[in-house]
C-alpha cells in the first residue's frame, strides 16, 4: 500500500488544524486530528444529496442551499436530481476546502464547482441563513460538523438550537425540506426539530453502500 500523503493543510476558526491526505487515490479531510470524511466512505454524504432534493426532479426552478462542501459528494447527487434551471447555493465556511476542491479533488468532485448552476460563497451558512429571504429555499442540507453541534466552529450550536432550526424553516418555502447530517442519532435534536414545527424523520445512513448496518443518520424536516 502507499504511503498518506499530506497534500494541504489550513486552520478552523476555532485554531485547530484541517488537513487533506491523500492515499492510493483516496482524499480523506481531518480536523483537530479526527477524520471528518473520506472518500472510500461517502454513502451517507450521497444519501444527503439525494432525500434532501428528492421531491425537486421535476420542480422548474428550484433553489437548494448546500451547507458544507466537503468532498463535494452531496453536492453531486443534488446536482444530478435538479433541472438545468436550478440554482444551487454553496456556502463553505473554509476558503481552502473550495481550493482543494478545485485543485486537488477535481478529478473527484471539484469539477461540479464549475456547474453553470452553482453559486459558491465562503462564508459562514448559520449566517446566510438568518440573512435569507423568507421562502427562499426549496431545500436545505447541511453538512458542517460532525452532527448537530458546533464542531467546526463552537457558535454553530445556535445553527442547531429550536430557534436555528426555525430560521431555516423561515427561509424555506412552504413544503420546503432541511436535511442534517450526523453521526448517530440525537434523539434531543429530534425534539428541537419538532417543536421548531417540522415533520421529522430520522434516516439511517451507511458508512459504505455495502456496509450491513448503518452508522450515521440523516435529519429530515419537512415544511407544512
Amino acid at each position: 500500500m502507499k504511503p498518506r500523503i499530506k497534500l494541504a493543510e489550513s486552520t478552523s476558526p476555532e485554531g485547530k488544524p484541517m488537513i487533506l491526505h491523500e492515499q492510493d487515490g483516496d482524499y480523506a479531510i481531518s480536523f483537530g486530528g479526527q477524520e471528518l470524511m473520506h472518500s472510500r466512505a461517502s454513502a451517507s454524504e450521497l444519501l444527503l444529496g439525494e432525500i434532501a432534493v428528492q421531491k425537486l426532479w421535476k420542480t422548474p426552478k428550484a433553489h437548494v442551499l448546500v451547507g458544507g462542501l466537503g468532498l463535494g459528494f452531496s453536492l453531486k447527487t443534488v446536482l444530478k436530481s435538479l433541472q438545468p434551471d436550478a440554482r444551487v447555493h454553496v456556502v463553505e465556511l473554509i476558503p481552502e476546502v473550495a481550493e482543494w476542491n478545485r485543485d486537488f479533488l477535481r478529478g473527484l468532485n471539484g469539477d461540479l464547482l464549475d456547474d453553470p448552476r452553482i453559486h459558491l460563497e465562503i462564508a459562514d451558512v448559520k449566517s446566510v441563513i438568518r440573512k435569507a429571504n423568507p421562502n427562499t429555499y426549496d431545500a436545505i442540507l447541511l453538512d458542517v460538523d460532525n452532527g448537530p453541534r458546533g464542531m467546526v466552529k463552537e457558535s454553530n450550536n445556535s445553527l442547531y438550537s429550536r430557534k436555528g432550526m426555525r430560521s431555516a424553516r423561515t427561509a424555506l418555502k412552504p413544503g420546503g425540506r432541511i436535511a442534517v447530517w450526523s453521526a448517530g442519532e440525537d434523539e434531543f435534536f429530534h425534539e428541537r426539530m419538532e417543536r421548531a414545527e417540522y415533520r421529522v424523520r430520522a434516516i439511517p445512513a451507511k458508512v459504505h453502500e455495502n456496509a450491513k448496518r448503518a452508522a450515521y443518520c440523516i435529519y429530515v424536516g419537512d415544511r407544512s
